[in-house]
């Protein structure tokens, strides 16, 4: 039986409660998309990337590994902090890094100081959901926490349509530096809005040890080791499939991404509301792993129908990137006390891992033309994600049917 145990979640108000729940709720939104903008700027301006810096598809999926692989690494120490100091330091802070990464990233005249400036992308990356879902656990009643994460966590794809459509367009005036360099201006803006927004911390305090997931945090974190592999290829590679297998140009092809993003945000905000109900949340992760299997082979087929990639773009956002919302939801209705941020973390830790992990291998295959191939393998990770998210939800099941058979024989 799903048991939202976080001590935070005792009381419905708390540290930024006294601010318009609006404007906390935009500023979270916010935060979310500054902190994987990075990501969707490469994918949508890949082709443009590329030609300038002379890089090779390889190298592309390669800057994804190294951004990822940072956050992976930094999430369980980035929970730690946010547990510790607060969710106003840590996400004014994330909008700092995050303005700075992307300045690097624009001035960037090589592979080599991309890859550092990617890398230094992945602290806002590993700070994003446990200073996010810690201000939510401490401001939002619960029964509304389901509908408030699916928003911010709508953030994301939020970054992903202004990566795909407005930045994209504006590339196609000013260059690819002036549109990440426009990008890094707003994020500094960001900043300045939330130290105004959101009101002091507490004094620090001590955190919890790190640990490793346990529980219904481990099964999570396997689900979105897998999911993340998938989605991960997906943004990174869609505008140069579009661009070098189906024709499109440049910005049609960045357009794929913002179609995504569009998606992604009306999933994201549709599927979370529904898990706000922990008896209908332990089935969704594997529901929608298994409409994500169905948006890969959509992309696999396109090759052959080229209007399909548009329709599997959607799905991919209504289905796969959703999930990784839903997750969201979950890890709060699970959070021990005092851990709702290193929870958050460790999951998220996973997700991020499959985000380094999953480019690489699609980009052995997209360096060789061989996107179909490519395509089928993200549908075997996400097939991966939905099997380990039925095992669980199974658990899950069988653990609630015992409780109360034990229950009535008492």
């Amino acid at each position: 039986m799903a048991v939202d145990r976080s001590e935070e979640s005792s009381r419905p108000t708390g540290a930024v409660s006294s601010r318009p729940t609006g404007a906390v709720t935009a500023l979270l939104t916010c935060a979310m998309a500054f902190s994987m903008l990075q990501l969707f700027l490469l994918g949508a301006l890949g082709p443009r990337i590329t030609a300038a810096l002379d890089v090779s598809p390889t190298v592309l999926g390669l800057t994804t590994t190294i951004g990822f692989g940072a956050a992976a690494l930094l999430s369980p120490l980035g929970g730690r902090v946010v547990d510790a100091v607060g969710p106003r330091r840590c996400l004014v802070a994330l909008l700092v890094v995050s303005a700075v990464a992307l300045g690097l990233i624009g001035a960037a005249p090589g592979a080599g100081f991309l890859l550092v400036a990617v890398a230094l992308g992945g602290l806002p990356q590993a700070l994003a959901n446990p200073a996010t879902n810690k201000a939510i656990l401490a401001a939002v009643a619960p029964a509304r926490r389901g509908s408030v994460t699916g928003m911010k966590q709508s953030g994301v794809q939020l970054g992903a349509f202004a990566a795909g459509l407005p930045l994209a367009a504006l590339a196609g005036l000013t260059g690819w530096r002036g549109a990440v360099w426009t990008a890094a201006g707003a994020a500094l803006v960001a900043a300045v809005w939330a130290a105004r927004v959101l009101p002091a911390d507490p004094p620090p305090k001590p955190a919890a040890a790190i640990r490793l997931p346990q529980g219904a945090i481990a099964w999570l974190t396997a689900f979105s080791l897998l999911l993340g592999c998938g989605i991960a290829s997906v943004n990174t590679y869609l505008a140069l499939y579009g661009s070098r297998r189906l024709g499109l140009g440049p910005t049609a092809a960045a357009a794929l991404v913002a179609v995504l993003g569009v998606a992604g945000i009306v999933g994201r905000v549709g599927w979370s509301k529904v898990a706000g109900r922990p008896d209908r949340a332990v089935w969704l992760p594997g529901g929608l792993a298994a409409g994500a299997v169905g948006a890969a082979l959509l992309l696999a087929a396109s090759a052959y129908a080229h209007p399909l990639a548009w329709l599997a773009a959607i799905t991919v956002g209504v289905f796969a990137v959703s999930a990784n919302a839903v997750s969201m939801v979950l890890v709060m209705q699970r959070a021990e006390p005092g851990r709702a941020g290193q929870d958050s973390a460790l999951v998220s830790a996973g997700f991020f891992a499959g985000f380094a992990l999953g480019p690489p291998l699609f980009g052995l295959l997209a360096s060789a033309g061989r996107y179909g191939p490519g395509w089928l393998l993200v549908a075997a990770e996400f097939a991966g994600a939905g099997a380990v998210a039925l095992l669980w939800a199974v658990r899950e099941r069988g653990t609630a049917v015992r409780t109360r058979t034990a229950a009535v024989r008492g």
